[in-house]
């Protein structure tokens, strides 16, 4: 039997592709994309000469999953783990468990596989060896203890990739990982890890607001510094029909994450903007909290970006979800901005042609109405076109 030197193993490979499926309501779909991953050629999903793979399709047993990463975890050379699935968390000891096939929220302890374990099996690797990649979702009160920190997926291994809220609104699917596969297939020469999380984080069809990137941050600002907030934008007022929103008051001319915002929309680059006010969402998410004006400031950037692009149904949940926010902050319901992004949804909520999405949002509406009820006739107008939608707009 041949024994390798050093350099040989630095050239060798190993990867360890995990995905579950938790039997929940609208599960993120890994199963099917984990097929097409692992009919990556091994050498170029680790970025190495020469590898192997190996796959776990729907484990339902953590001790299963434990055995492949304690085996992974003693290859030496370069390592790749690929995690996706469902993230909870075990109410007993508060801790991150990835979903497998057989958890419910009442057996987390027994049936879903323990996060820490995977850090525990790597901690003793060569540093620089070992490289985790994520696609995973969360409900609201897992993905908020993400953003705020007070939970993490941090490790002895250089972290990549996605977690995705999945709640009533939010249905989160594999594009990650579709977008990163996409890549490995298609480039004449396999990207850099940095590059290739880049790549796949900008073609990635996710709802960027509601998204948790892991790793260097895809989009181009730097996220502002504690002590400083990002100041109000200037977004300008479309044409009132049939309600006006009122005109913001402008922005500071040195205000550069706003200036590369509007520059890339006028340019027709609205997922650029978006990313660059998602990213900046992002960093006042976990300065500020979820419940904080600047976080509903930077939501109604990307209702601005929304309308610009020409979805007004994508702009209306925005702004009607920044002045939930506002309101959520204690922002009190006579206040401008508040007023301001009420009036706004009202606006792009005329502008939604869909029946469905139109009544789903204009009950939304309706309810804010009873809080922050505007001009005069503002509520009555939002009644008066629900009560035509069955009629006036079927095609």
């Amino acid at each position: 039997m041949g024994i390798n030197t050093g350099a040989q193993a630095e050239q060798q490979g190993y990867a360890l592709l995990v995905a579950a499926e938790p039997p929940v309501r609208h599960p993120l779909a890994v199963a099917a994309i984990l097929p097409q991953l692992a009919a990556v050629p091994p050498a170029r999903l680790v970025g190495t000469p020469y590898a192997s793979v190996v796959q776990l399709a729907n484990p339902d047993d953590p001790n299963t999953v434990l055995t492949a990463v304690r085996t992974a975890a003693a290859i030496e050379g370069q390592l790749l783990v690929y995690v996706a699935g469902h993230l909870v968390v075990d109410p007993r000891q508060h801790r991150l468990h990835l979903a497998l096939a057989r958890t419910t929220a009442r057996t987390v302890r027994y049936t879903a596989f323990p996060w820490h374990w995977l850090a525990t099996e790597l901690q003793h690797r060569t540093p620089g060896t070992t490289t985790v990649v994520v696609d995973l979702a969360a409900d609201t009160d897992v993905w908020q203890a993400l953003v705020q920190r007070e939970q993490t997926l941090d490790g002895p291994y250089a972290l990549y990739g996605a977690v995705q809220l999945q709640d009533r609104r939010h249905r989160p699917s594999p594009s990650y990982t579709h977008a990163l596969t996409h890549i490995l297939r298609s480039t004449p020469a396999r990207p850099t890890t940095d590059e290739l999380h880049h790549q796949a984080a900008r073609a990635a069809q996710v709802e960027p607001a509601a998204t948790l990137w892991l790793g260097p941050a895809p989009a181009n600002p730097t996220p502002p510094s504690p002590t400083a907030g990002p100041p109000a934008v200037e977004v300008p007022a479309p044409r009132p029909e049939p309600i006006q929103p009122p005109t913001p008051s402008p922005a500071p001319a040195d205000d550069d994450p706003h200036r590369a915002i509007s520059q890339a929309s006028q340019a027709g680059r609205h997922a650029e903007a978006a990313a660059i006010a998602a990213a900046w969402e992002q960093a006042a998410l976990r300065q500020h909290g979820p419940t904080s004006p600047k976080v509903a400031h930077w939501i109604e950037v990307r209702a601005v970006i929304a309308l610009e692009e020409g979805s007004p149904d994508r702009a209306c949940e925005l702004w009607l979800r920044g002045a939930v926010v506002r309101l959520t902050a204690d922002q009190p319901e006579t206040h401008p901005d508040v007023v301001a992004a009420v009036d706004r949804a009202h606006y792009a909520w005329h502008h939604v042609t869909n029946p469905a999405k139109a009544r789903e949002l204009g009950t939304e509406l309706s309810t804010l109405r009873t809080q922050v009820p505007g001009k005069s006739g503002a509520r009555e107008d939002v009644q008066r076109r629900l009560a035509k939608l069955p009629t006036a707009l079927l095609p």
